[in-house]
């Protein structure tokens, strides 16, 4: 395979150039200015004129909703949703039906994703059945396979445990990651606790809630000295602390969700069950210390949290239905739109928060675009624009549905083969 006129944007030596690439056997054989070479009938040759060529992304955060929920996601879905929106790598949470706390469950999911076209990564669970009150067997897990672990979507509140997993995860090199919302200040989740709740005669989901686990585990984590990442991030004061706790010499890593930095509280008045999330929209103000924390370092990661869920279950109540959206569709476009073209970051930063350091937080080796490198890469337009919809993904969940967006995913390239292809070019 070629790729001509590639324009390379890659974080790892923060290197922007323009050169042509060949793929063999899955790797990166030559790299360069103008490279002659002779096609055969076989090969493939993309031109990427007007295109940027980057490392393939990582989403640290996906539900795929294999084993137990398959109505919403599968593992190969979830892949090709993954690959139409750019990733090459993504990591899935633990919080399946039977939970992956187990070494048969994680083999399960790392043997179905060897079937898809990405590289699929599963995280385990810290504790047993999800209760929060037994370690699972970290040790096996990992070397099983296991990238790292989380409870993700409860909140692990047994202090005991939580400085236990981190002695442990700070043993095996691998991170935990942590869902941050203390329901003891919770009414009704999904539904940030303000003026909007108000209106709606909810009481919501207060800042506070999230504060004050993440304050918490931060301290736990910089005496520990535990791999931490505070998942999903909503708040302006969670970012402070976040801060802080780096200048202390924590090893703490934040991601933020595409739609945490898009939208605010307002947009559940206009979307509705497909505004709420767990953590929920916040205000403006939290939404600018968010973008914030993405400038200055703060935040290291984006995520999608891609949380698929049938129509039937998102036409519920405001109360009664799920929290969640789909993101891994519209995450890079989003990026793009909201952070790259308003002026918030560089294309070169926007690489990183999406390939780079999801990689150095679960510990995978990343290469960039290097000679002898594997051929992970994303090709996509950021110029052109698209309109949100016809989701590969099982589910459509999405607040972003009809929205006109920059930045089009033309091809992902996984192991040196083509994993999705714009059916326009």
């Amino acid at each position: 395979m070629w790729i001509r006129n590639a324009h390379v944007i890659d974080p790892t030596d923060k290197t922007e150039k323009n050169v042509d690439i060949c793929i063999s056997d899955g790797k990166i054989t030559a790299i360069g200015e103008h490279l002659e070479f002779t096609v055969a009938r076989e090969d493939v040759v993309i031109d990427a004129s007007g295109y940027v060529v980057a490392p393939g992304l990582m989403d640290v955060h996906v539900h795929f909703r294999d084993p137990g929920l398959t109505y919403k996601e599968d593992i190969q879905t979830g892949a090709r949703a993954a690959a139409k929106g750019g990733f090459t790598t993504v990591v899935c949470m633990a919080n399946t039906k039977p939970p992956i706390d187990n070494v048969e469950t994680l083999k399960y999911v790392l043997k179905e994703g060897e079937k898809t076209g990405i590289r699929v990564l599963s995280a385990a669970t810290v504790s047993k059945g999800l209760m929060g009150a037994e370690l699972t067997d970290m040790e096996a897990l990992k070397a099983n396979g296991a990238a790292g672990f989380t409870d993700d979507g409860i909140p692990l509140l047994n202090e005991t445990l939580v400085k236990d997993a981190m002695e442990m995860a700070a043993k095996l090199n691998l991170p935990l990651s942590f869902h941050e919302e203390d329901p003891a200040f919770i009414v009704n989740n999904g539904i940030n606790h303000g003026s909007v709740s108000e209106q709606l005669g909810i009481y919501g989901s207060p800042a506070l809630a999230e504060d004050s686990l993440v304050a918490r585990d931060l301290m736990i984590a910089l005496h520990t000295k535990a791999p931490v990442n505070i998942q999903h991030i909503s708040s302006k004061s969670s970012v402070k602390a976040v801060k802080f706790a780096k200048e202390l010499g924590a090893e703490v890593y934040a991601e933020v969700t595409p739609h945490h930095f898009s939208l605010t509280e307002e947009a559940v008045l206009k979307h509705g069950t497909l505004a709420k999330m767990n953590p929920p929209l916040r205000t403006e103000e939290d939404r600018q210390a968010l973008i914030q924390g993405l400038k200055d370092g703060s935040i290291d990661i984006i995520a999608t949290d891609h949380a698929p869920h049938s129509t039937e279950e998102k036409a519920k109540g405001l109360k009664e239905a799920p929290s969640g959206i789909i993101g891994l569709e519209t995450a890079l476009s989003l990026g793009v739109t909201n952070l790259v073209r308003p002026g918030h970051l560089t294309m070169m930063e926007l690489m990183e928060k999406m390939s780079l350091n999801p990689s150095k937080l679960y510990r995978i080796p990343f290469s960039g675009i290097q000679m002898d490198g594997p051929a992970d890469l994303v090709i996509f337009d950021p110029d052109e624009t698209w309109t949100v919809g016809e989701y590969v993904s099982k589910s459509v969940n999405s607040p972003f549905t009809g929205e006109s967006l920059y930045g089009r995913v033309k091809y992902t390239i996984c192991k040196g083969k083509i994993v999705y292809q714009d059916e326009k070019d």
